[in-house]
């Protein structure tokens, strides 16, 4: 497994900032011409590889109006090509719930699955219409990157210490020299990416190499789920990165605060534009209405975020040789409408890093990941099975006239969902709400679960059982 790691420069001449800035705005245009080229129905039907696009436009002199060296659009080239295929391979998950939802024929499911692999879905009417709406084809906004081969780029220590990379220009033989922050030596194929007058350089290091992959998993089968005020709690109760919560709150007011002043500033700028002060209008713009510091405090948050959480998961391995965690990858919807400090809050809510640090922090440490269908399991009660309501972070349960911490109820709920044969990971919301009524309406007539009956067969059938992702 591979992890990416960032090196910055230091104090980078503006000069050379400039020319690798021409040089990433040129190999967008190379990016473009893929995108417009093979990033569409047409261009997926053609079933080329990056190899292949190279030979034809070497042929056809495509490359010679790029104006840039030849291992450097054939690298960009390659990069586009492979992220049009894996924006096709999100597309398609979407489109494979679709497909079950639409029949309960093996055979058709078989005949529609195979087609989106085969990459055949232009031909049948279902699949492309769904293609359509899931897949974000056509255009490139990346603009601000360079691709650099291993076997392209070298690095040195200076007398003082500092550390070097010379990358290729874009000119022949001419290497562009970039100090960097750091003395460990990058290694493997590098991405550029110029931001605010800095370069970051992404690389990746084999996992394994890491200190915290060589620690110990636990033993035991934890249940999980993802909050806002801490970023896990387990099925122990025991919640993990505590200070998740206060983080992003204080972010989100921090961030409202100064948009109603940077709003405020740009109504001045406007209006001194309006009356003919433009000497003012680009002050303000230049002075006060930057993105520089901006853009280096989102990134400095993100970081303080992802590390609270990548944290949180550790924790939790360091217990658990099973996590068993829902599904973040779906969508939440809701029919209440909330007051829009409570939506700004909620839309800073990482479920999508949780997701990541789960999946990565589990493979490279050897522990199991269990993804579970996750509804309704914050509103029932995990000792009764029944509908409750929740307050709050307390679920008040009416048939055990108790009241429960609402994570540890629904982590307890998640932890269980794993072994139910009836609810699997994509089965819809309301199978999974009439399946727990049927539960709970066969336990007040006393009747036995019958777990084996048509109906729970046919669920069965139609929605397979959960995901797991383990490294066992």
């Amino acid at each position: 497994m591979k992890v990416t790691r960032i090196a910055y420069s230091a104090r980078l001449n503006p000069g050379k900032y400039a020319a690798l800035v021409e040089q990433a705005r040129r190999l967008g245009r190379v990016r473009s011409e893929v995108w417009q080229r093979y990033g569409s129905i047409a261009g997926v039907g053609s079933g080329l590889a990056d190899r292949q696009v190279r030979d034809r436009w070497l042929v056809d002199g495509t490359h010679i109006r790029f104006g840039v060296l030849a291992n450097a659009w054939k690298e960009t080239l390659r990069d586009a090509m492979a992220d049009i295929a894996a924006n096709l391979e999100a597309a398609k998950v979407d489109v494979r719930r679709a497909i079950s939802r639409r029949t309960n024929d093996p055979a058709e499911r078989k005949r529609m699955f195979t087609a989106l692999k085969a990459d055949q879905w232009a031909s049948d009417p279902f699949l492309a219409r769904q293609m359509r709406k899931h897949w974000k084809r056509g255009r490139n906004r990346t603009h601000h990157q360079i691709v650099v081969r291993a076997d392209k780029y070298n690095t040195a220590v200076d007398r003082r210490g500092l550390l070097w990379l010379a990358v290729p220009g874009l000119e022949p033989r001419k290497m562009v020299r970039i100090p960097l922050s750091t003395t460990v030596a990058p290694t493997g194929t590098l991405r550029l990416i110029l931001r605010s007058g800095r370069v970051e350089v992404h690389y990746q290091i084999d996992a394994a190499q890491m200190r915290s992959s060589q620690r110990p998993c636990g033993d035991r089968r934890l249940g999980v789920d993802k909050g806002y005020t801490e970023a896990l709690t387990d099925s122990d109760s025991q919640p993990h990165g505590v200070g998740l919560g206060v983080m992003l709150s204080s972010e989100s007011d921090r961030l409202k605060e100064r948009n109603r002043r940077r709003a405020k500033l740009r109504s001045i700028a406007n209006s001194a534009a309006l009356r003919g002060d433009h000497a003012k209008a680009h002050r303000i713009t230049v002075n006060n209405l930057g993105a520089v510091k901006r853009d280096r405090q989102a990134a400095r948050h993100r970081a303080r975020v992802r590390t609270e959480i990548f944290t949180a998961v550790h924790e939790v391995v360091d217990e658990a040789g099973t996590v068993i965690a829902e599904d973040l990858t779906k969508r939440f919807t809701g029919r209440k409408k909330l007051p829009k400090n409570i939506n700004r809050r909620l839309a800073t809510w990482t479920k999508g890093v949780t997701a990541e640090a789960l999946k990565s922090v589990s493979e490279r440490r050897g522990s199991a990941l269990v993804l579970v269908n996750a509804a309704y399991t914050s509103q029932t009660c995990h000792h009764c099975g029944r509908f409750g309501r929740r307050s709050g972070d307390r679920f008040h349960c009416t048939s055990c006239g108790v009241a429960w911490q609402a994570d540890v109820n629904a982590a307890i709920n998640i932890l269980h969902r794993a072994g139910d044969p009836d609810i699997a990971l994509h089965t819809p919301h309301h199978v999974v709400k009439q399946i727990l009524q049927d539960r709970n309406d066969r336990h007040r007539t006393r009747l036995p679960v019958q777990d084996s009956s048509p109906t729970t067969a046919g669920r069965r059938a139609n929605y397979p059982n959960c995901s797991a992702m383990s490294n066992e």
